[in-house]
């Protein structure tokens, strides 16, 4: 019987390497705003594990993420949670990844599970509520400020395209479960 991953050799090397580039994109909204950077500073040294629940088996498999908080008030991947206390669990549902992308897309927040620490979860919840990417601002910097708002509304059409086709399907979805 084949692998479900046809490259199962490169997913070690891989997902490391988005991850990465994942906490590079988190760290550049943290620090678009100053406040953000201040309210992790006192959470410096816990980790935060991110672990998509119910994955299909038959994509590829998509490692827990795991992310330390920087005396700086950032964040860096880890290869594994260090022990003690003050860390964070969070798990996503993510059985349906379709439904799980369309939905953020569409601004909604996924089914999630918290353990741990009630501080440090408090303070995420901030940075969810709080923060959002400003990708129009980013992309003015690489193709000027006339293109970078042409995109950016297409952007808002296609999400807003998506979000209807997700609310559209999600019903159906959730009543064949």
């Amino acid at each position: 019987m084949p692998a479900p991953w046809p490259l199962p050799s490169l997913s070690p090397l891989l997902m490391p390497a988005l991850q990465d580039r994942l906490v590079l994109l988190i760290n550049h909204v943290v620090s678009r705003e100053p406040v953000a950077a201040q309210r992790l500073q006192p959470l410096a040294g816990r980790s935060l594990v991110v672990h998509l629940a119910g994955w299909p088996a038959l994509l590829p498999a998509a490692p827990d993420l795991v992310l330390g908080v920087t005396p700086a008030g950032l964040f860096e991947r880890l290869d594994a949670a260090p022990g003690g206390a003050g860390g964070l669990r969070i798990e996503i549902d993510a059985a349906n990844p379709a439904r799980l992308a369309l939905g953020a897309l569409g601004g909604g927040l996924p089914a999630v599970s918290v353990q741990g620490d009630a501080a440090f979860a408090g303070e995420m919840r901030w940075l969810l509520d709080n923060l959002r990417w400003d990708i129009e601002d980013d992309l003015a910097g690489v193709v000027g400020p006339l293109a970078a708002r042409q995109l950016a509304q297409f952007g808002r059409a296609l999400r807003r395209t998506l979000s209807g086709l997700a609310a559209r399907v999600a019903p159906t979805a959730g009543g064949a479960a």
